[in-house]
């Protein structure tokens, strides 16, 4: 199968795992696991940053975060598509006692301006604006990329507020490989950063929260209460260690070949917009029976030149997503429904040149409406 459901579906490559066999391990949880502390003490390292602390998912470092910047009753300001607040269950309220302040950016970016507009005042009647997240690549925006200049603009209003900052930068890596900036940059912007290892850097399991000694220390002693204490984590960490040694400057390869697939989909009449494609995200919608008028008349006339629809993949002569998932899986080809007619594929090390030639025939075989 081509999987372009999520850049998780990565593997272990048979280095990383020689890497993995070969870890010096210990136990974690009283700091002598010496693999896991070469880990944390690289990637500190690598974004000029004091500390670092090796989690099991994203979701943890970026709760952790939130936890150690706010308290009950005070709300963190973000993107109305950012990953803390659509994808990791509201946790945040459950475990900081926190809501949100949703901004509505441009494909998930916060532009400038918008966080001045956003902070509130300070009355007893409303919660305090503490934390400011912005998320780098942005994956419900498309894998849209922030420039360092445009985080340093969000970022100079938030202190001007005396908000802390953390960025979600679970795919960092695939904004750096286009804008050449370096990760110490980053680190010099944020008081704390959250990387995944486990996404197109190719490590199976992990992600690190970076900022000062005094916040990391906090966190992982929430680490320790939420259930994320391991013992032998270093075989895990080995594969961390190995993929920021090794896997990053690949991320570009994935990049180039997302922007393949979104060149490809502007081109097909089924389909009606193609976000941006900056990295390695790419998410398309669907022509459908509730469309614009102009998006309805260009429906009818491409619809008169149509090929018979294949079983069960449209409705009513247009796709819907689920279909166009059935009948992509029918053809050997995964993907991940993000709305009603919504699409989204991701590239990733377990993507080829040649899986793309492939996904791109198959839709152009689906030149239907």
């Amino acid at each position: 199968m081509i999987d372009l459901t999520s850049d998780t579906a990565t593997r272990p490559t048979p280095d990383m795992l020689k890497a993995m066999m070969a870890a010096e391990v210990g136990d974690d949880v009283f700091r002598k696991d010496p693999t896991v502390n070469r880990l944390e003490a690289y990637a500190a390292e690598l974004f000029g940053m004091e500390a670092a602390l090796y989690c099991p998912s994203g979701t943890m470092t970026n709760q952790l975060a939130i936890k150690c910047h706010t308290q009950p009753l005070d709300e963190v300001i973000c993107d109305k598509y950012s990953h803390v607040y659509q994808y990791e269950g509201g946790v945040y309220a459950l475990l900081s006692g926190v809501s949100m302040n949703l901004i509505d950016g441009t494909f998930g970016k916060i532009q400038k301006g918008q966080v001045s507009a956003a902070v509130k005042p300070r009355y007893d009647w409303l919660p305090i604006s503490r934390l400011l997240v912005v998320e780098n690549t942005c994956n419900k925006g498309g894998g849209s990329i922030y420039t360092l200049q445009e985080a340093t603009d969000i970022v100079k209003e938030a202190r001007a507020h005396n908000l802390a900052c953390h960025l979600d930068g679970a795919r960092l890596f695939n904004a750096l490989v286009e804008t050449n900036e370096s990760p110490a940059e980053w680190g010099k912007l944020f008081d704390t950063i959250s990387i995944c290892l486990s996404k197109g850097l190719g490590a199976p399991v992990g992600s690190l929260l970076l900022g000062s000694q005094e916040l990391i220390a906090r966190a992982r002693r929430y680490r320790k209460v939420m259930g994320g204490g391991m013992r032998q984590a270093g075989y895990l960490a080995a594969a961390g260690i190995y993929a920021l040694q090794n896997n990053i400057d690949r991320l570009a390869e994935d990049n180039r070949r997302a922007k393949r697939l979104g060149e490809a989909l502007q081109k097909l009449p089924y389909v009606a917009e193609v976000r941006p494609v900056q990295s390695n995200i790419v998410i398309f919608d669907l022509i459908d029976k509730h469309s614009t008028p102009d998006d309805s008349l260009r429906a009818a006339n491409l619809a008169s030149e149509s090929v018979p629809l294949p079983r069960g993949g449209a409705r009513g002569g247009f796709w819907t997503s689920a279909g166009l998932i059935d009948h992509l899986k029918a053809e050997g080809i995964l993907a991940v429904p993000f709305g009603p007619q919504t699409v989204r594929f991701t590239t990733h090390l377990g993507i080829s040149e040649e899986d793309i030639d492939n996904t791109i025939a198959v839709l152009n075989r689906m030149n239907i409406i």
